[in-house]
């Protein structure tokens, strides 16, 4: 089946048509035809004011499955990720059990071949994602391992966290960690500030991260490899990556789209999808992630993607989990950026940069590439509802409400998912 793209805005800084409006024939899993013909096709999309990029790349999202099946199974996230424009993921290893053998490994890769959205598993650094004993991350790496870490756990061993960055480099392994000091955020529920003091709330305060992130990049300067913070939240944090750059640590973060959107006002309400970890913090602190954001401190974008049932979220606000899922509702985060940072830097961030830092191969749009593509329309107005979910599970705060910016269709190789 032949299927065009009319008039797409192609974003790609790799691409001959960057910045171009081209028409883009495919065909057979490959980029037939790129240019202002209107070329002949078995169906045609209008992409009139859409983008078209190159596949968007989930860096670290949350299934449930093996073991929690009932917030989220592999089939379910396949299907969420490709509604909300993403042809590959990768899940972290919190699973039960977690991602930690060859065993676990090939269970979430076994069936990427039949698969429109590629699934690629991120390993456990330690057993049991404990912090206490490292798994066998050579044979992980050769069984398919993309890259390891604890995942929603911060390596919080410092002898662990040494040994890890020094066992990785022999095969230039990227070391992932979300940094978070567990004693001083125990019990934690929101950002700590004026709103948790008026709510009766422990706070969870930006030290947590901080100190941890320091630490984490002296024992990077000490041991060298490849670090890469996930889900940061502090802009000192964020800062201290910045300074660990200039001399010359390998060091990256990802943030997560809504992050600097939402402020923990919004934890007045006692709403717990609101209810995350890092927490929302306050507006004063999000006008510096969105700076760091537009100055290219911040390498990708990520959904943050942690589904969860009722029985984890429709509870007293203090006995809830944290996390909300975010896979569908990522391109309206994207808009929501632009007005702040460039769109070619945002798509740029969620496609290419993941794949770099994960040394994966790099699509590209031009003629004889292989298919593998997102189609976004940014001014889209859809309502993300019941019916719209692809998610087993529910928990979004934008659940039954009208949003701007949507992802209109997904490719990959002969496979394709059109929403349009």
């Amino acid at each position: 089946m032949k299927v065009l793209l009319a008039s797409a805005l192609i974003l790609d800084k790799r691409s001959p048509h960057h910045q171009k409006k081209k028409n883009v024939l495919l065909h057979n899993g490959i980029i037939a035809e790129v240019g202002d013909k209107k070329f002949t096709a078995d169906k045609v999309v209008d992409a009139t004011g859409m983008i078209l990029s190159p596949g968007w790349f989930d860096l670290g999202c949350f299934s449930g499955d093996p073991g929690m099946e009932s917030k989220e199974d592999l089939h379910s996230l396949a299907r969420a990720a490709a509604a909300g424009g993403f042809t590959e993921v990768a899940v972290l290893p919190n699973t039960a059990p977690p991602i930690q053998s060859k065993n676990e490994v090939s269970y979430i890769i076994q069936h990427n071949p039949d698969r429109l959205v590629q699934i690629h598993p991120i390993a456990s650094v330690t057993r049991g994602n404990k912090g206490e004993d490292l798994t066998e991350m050579i044979d992980l790496n050769h069984a398919g391992a993309v890259a390891f870490s604890d995942g929603l756990k911060s390596l919080w061993h410092t002898d662990i966290f040494l040994k890890a960055l020094q066992y990785l480099q022999s095969f230039d392994g990227l070391l992932i960690d979300h940094a978070e000091d567990p004693w001083i955020s125990l019990f934690g529920q929101m950002h700590e500030g004026p709103v948790s003091t008026a709510l009766g709330l422990k706070g969870l305060p930006t030290i947590a991260e901080d100190v941890t992130a320091a630490r984490n990049l002296e024992l990077l300067g000490y041991a060298g490899g490849r670090l890469h913070f996930s889900r940061v939240s502090s802009p000192k944090t964020l800062d201290l990556i910045k300074s660990a750059r200039k001399k010359g640590l390998q060091v990256t973060c990802d943030m997560i789209a809504y992050q600097p959107l939402l402020n923990d006002q919004l934890l007045t309400s006692f709403d717990t999808n609101y209810k995350v970890k890092p927490p929302l913090r306050s507006q004063a602190e999000n006008e510096l992630l969105i700076k760091a954001l537009r100055d290219g401190v911040v390498d990708v974008l990520t959904s943050g993607h942690v589904p969860h049932d009722d029985e984890s979220k429709v509870v007293e606000f203090d006995q809830a989990e944290f996390g909300m899922i975010n896979l569908q509702t990522f391109a309206s985060q994207l808009t929501a950026l632009s007005a702040r940072v460039e769109m070619e830097e945002l798509i740029h961030r969620v496609s290419v940069a993941p794949r770099e830092l994960l040394k994966r191969e790099l699509p590209v749009i031009e003629k004889g590439a292989a298919v593998n593509l997102t189609l976004f329309d940014p001014q889209h107005e859809w309502v993300f509802d019941e019916a719209a979910n692809a998610s087993k599970s529910k928990n979004s705060p934008w659940l039954g409400k009208t949003l701007t910016g949507k992802a209109m269709g997904v490719f990959f190789q002969n496979r394709h998912s059109l929403h349009v």
